[in-house]
């Protein structure tokens, strides 16, 4: 044995790496200067042989331990580029030292992602095919603190655990390797050596791709070659910060199409704004179906690869369509080889055993105590609204994150600090995120999903509110299916569900979900409902327009093999929605809506305005939720002028009755509804009708009209003013005048108790 060589051995830290236990091989076997050269060393499990080339010159290198390691001192003054030539039986392979790179992760990085603020960690955790010096491979890092030894396995080592044992950065506990040879392509998970000894293999969390479920192996896949050709949407998606923007949302899951071009297509046909797709994100429970994200930064093997997502994106981008993803930050599912007991510890579920279990689920919940758990969804965050271009992100389950009593009986929780029940962690991550989104992407949305009764979820975090850009309004979703669920004739008792969400709407910016969650698919959706099935179908289309009419966005699903009529009549619900301002640019301002009909209960009607600062863009809305029809039907209008029928869900191209008004009417000064004039329609059963409203000029006999009684007013002013001949004459005058004033006085407090009465009675 060199003398030269045997001197420099360190013989524990040889040890540890025979014995699969070192955490840091890069401090040993990287090649270093020494007053008797250059000196390399490694670990080549069952090798015969082992010979260092440099240039064409070879060095014979020494075993210095039985298992397989070897060590070399090459007779230079300055670290050379060198290979190994392996000689395993009739083998031979020549590789390059991965320990002779230096380390990707920079100490600012390192820095950034224990603070919890590495917003762009995905750029160097997980397996990145990159270039060093000239050498083509692949960077892994992956965060595992308390385990004892991480490796990369897969079939370029034979998923030998003792070949490639990654360097511990002291810092974070992540470990890194620069791997050469291994590129795009590669399967491959990462083995760890726990406290006790046990092995256990576990797939990246950072993976960009993965095998085809249910087998869970991470696969190295390079993304740098895509290229985007969306310029032109990304640009122009900033206007939608300022919620005046129409946002009609279809809700769907990638599972019903045959392809990407056919949800293009259907989307675009129907006119939506944005689609909303179950969570593309790799799972592998099929009976969990695509919420148990297993791979967070993966897309669903199922569909493609993740270039065929990113087309996906593109297309829809092309078209003026944006992209929403559910997301799931809340839990993960419980899978070998996932997040749970990550490196032999609850790292990055809840460490509380009591706590960490989704109590409805089944699954774990997040850690947000720690930041490096939070800086993992952060960054997938930044990874699907920045990498792969998505506008926006629905959060599932967001109370199960909000609140520590969530699902959990009395004695199951333990309260905060303040003796209270919200989870303080999970509601600084979500105003981090929020934040930090509204700063960096500019016009990408976060929409919670959210049931409880948490208020201010979508105010300014500056205003120390959660900064949501949207809320789902469930309740009002419930509200209205219930409604709906009942009997025509016993809609009258429940009156107050229609109208109740105008009490609260201005409370939130809310997104009205009429989707498969609330409804399911259409089948279930008429199950709801009641009457025959032209009725069914009268009652749906009524609720999506009752539902496009109300302020907020919209979201709905109905079925990709709907009737052509129902297609028909959602592509001009949606035309209307995007073409009438009146319709979303003033949804979060109380004057953008004014009640006509609010207690009609008795007839199931409620009449409505929505406007803008222009009066020419008003629109009147009349929806009718009993199964009769109105003939002529009178409503109070805003002001004098023509009202012209834009939209009817009764239309018979839509499969309705044409219970229609064809002919725009002026109207005439009539008091109904406690306004001046009125004008008489045609109401559809079941039906919901839309008229635009165009101020006009008063005819010169209506003006005169509205004059008399002022005038009248004034000549009996006049007349009280002037002294009578005698006193008598002047008290009967004035015992006239006031003796029909009583009368009106008490017919009108008549009234009034008979109707407070009435009201009572309701």
């Amino acid at each position: 044995m060199d003398s030269k060589v045997y001197k420099y051995m360190d013989w524990p830290e040889i040890e540890a790496v025979v014995y699969g236990e070192e955490a840091t091989p890069r401090d040993l076997m990287a090649p270093r200067m020494t007053a008797d050269g250059v000196l390399v060393q490694g670990f080549f499990p069952d090798a015969d042989s082992v010979e260092v080339l440099v240039d064409k010159k070879t060095y014979k290198m020494e075993q210095q331990d039985e298992a397989g390691y070897f060590a070399a001192m090459l007779p230079m003054r300055k670290v050379p580029s060198y290979q190994y030539r392996i000689t395993k039986g009739k083998e031979v392979c020549t590789v390059n030292d991965p320990y002779a790179f230096p380390v990707q992760i920079t100490e600012d990085e390192e820095k950034a992602f224990c603070a919890g603020v590495y917003y762009h960690a995905y750029e160097k955790l997980g397996a990145h095919p990159t270039e060093i010096d000239g050498v083509a491979g692949t960077s892994f890092a992956v965060w595992a603190p308390n385990a004892l030894r991480v490796s990369v396995v897969g079939d370029f080592n034979n998923w030998d655990g003792r070949c490639h044992m990654m360097h511990r950065m002291p810092m974070s506990g992540i470990y890194e390797l620069f791997i050469p040879e291994v590129g795009d392509g590669a399967v491959y998970k990462y083995e760890m050596k726990l406290k006790g000894g046990a092995l256990q293999l576990k797939s990246d969390p950072y993976a960009a791709c993965t095998e085809l479920p249910p087998a869970s192996a991470s696969v190295v896949k390079d993304l740098r070659n895509y290229e985007w050709d969306d310029a032109a949407w990304m640009g122009a998606r900033e206007k939608y910060k300022d919620r005046h923007q129409p946002v009609s949302i279809y809700e769907t899951s990638l599972t019903v199409w045959k392809n990407a071009q056919e949800l293009v297509d259907y989307v675009k046909e129907l006119k939506y704004t944005h689609v909303e797709l179950h969570p593309v994100m790799e799972y592998l429970d099929e009976d969990a179906g695509e919420y148990s994200t297993f791979a967070y930064y993966a897309p669903d093997r199922r569909f493609g690869m993740p270039e065929d997502f990113q087309q996906l994106v593109n297309a829809l981008h092309k078209e003026n369509i944006g992209v929403i993803l559910d997301w799931t930050p809340s839990h993960f599912p419980r899978q070998e080889g996932g997040l749970e007991l990550f490196d032999g510890t609850p790292l990055y579920e809840n460490p509380d055993p009591s706590m960490a279990i989704h109590p409805m689920w089944g699954t774990l919940l997040f850690n947000f105590e720690s930041p490096m758990v939070k800086d993992f969804l952060l960054a997938n965050a930044f990874y699907w609204l920045e990498f792969y271009h998505a506008d926006g992100l629905r959060l599932d389950d967001v109370d199960s994150m909000l609140y520590l009593d969530f699902g959990r009986e009395y004695g199951q929780w333990r309260p905060n600090i303040y003796g209270t029940n919200e989870n303080l962690e999970a509601v600084e991550f979500l105003k981090h995120l929020n934040s930090i989104l509204q700063k960096n992407l500019s016009g990408t949305m976060t929409i919670a999903q959210e049931d409880g009764l948490w208020s201010e979820l979508t105010g300014s975090v500056e205003d120390d509110n959660i900064g949501f850009s949207y809320k789902w309004n469930n309740n009002w979703a419930g509200d209205f299916l219930n409604y709906l669920s009942k009997d025509p004739i016993e809609r009258q008792y429940v009156h107050d569900q229609l109208t109740l969400s105008m009490l609260y709407t201005y409370c939130e910016h809310f997104v009205l979900p009429l989707g498969s969650r609330q409804t399911g698919d259409q089948e279930s959706f008429m199950a709801k409902l009641p009457g025959d099935e032209d009725q069914k179908m009268s009652q749906i289309r009524a609720a999506y327009s009752y539902m496009m009419l109300h302020p907020g966005c919209k979201m709905m699903a109905p079925d990709k093999e709907a009737p052509e009529e129902l297609k028909k009549f959602v592509h001009d619900l949606n035309e209307l929605y995007v073409s009438q301002p009146a319709m979303y640019q003033m949804d979060d301002d109380y004057e953008g809506f004014e009640w006509i009909q609010l207690m009609k209960y008795e007839e199931n009607v409620l009449a409505f305005l929505r406007k803008t600062e222009n009066p020419d863009e008003t629109l009147m809305a009349v929806c009718n939720f009993a199964a009769v029809p109105y003939e002529n039907y009178q409503l109070g209008v805003p002001f004098y002028g023509k009202y012209k029928e834009i939209f009817n869900s009764d239309r018979k191209e839509y499969g309705g009755q044409g219970v229609v008004n064809p002919r725009a009417k002026t109207c005439r000064q009539a008091e109904c509804d406690e306004r001046e004039y009125s004008v008489t329609f045609k109401i559809p059963a079941l039906g919901v009708a839309v008229f635009s409203c165009t101020p006009g000029k008063k005819p010169e006999k209506l003006a005169v009209a509205a004059k008399k009684p002022e005038t009248a007013k004034k000549t009996t002013r006049k007349v009280a003013m002037k002294k009578d001949s005698t006193k008598k004459v002047a008290a009967k005058k004035v015992a006239a005048k006031k003796t029909p004033a009583k009368k009106t006085t008490t017919a009108k407090k008549t009234t009034a108790k008979k109707n407070i009465k009435k009201d009572i009675a309701v």
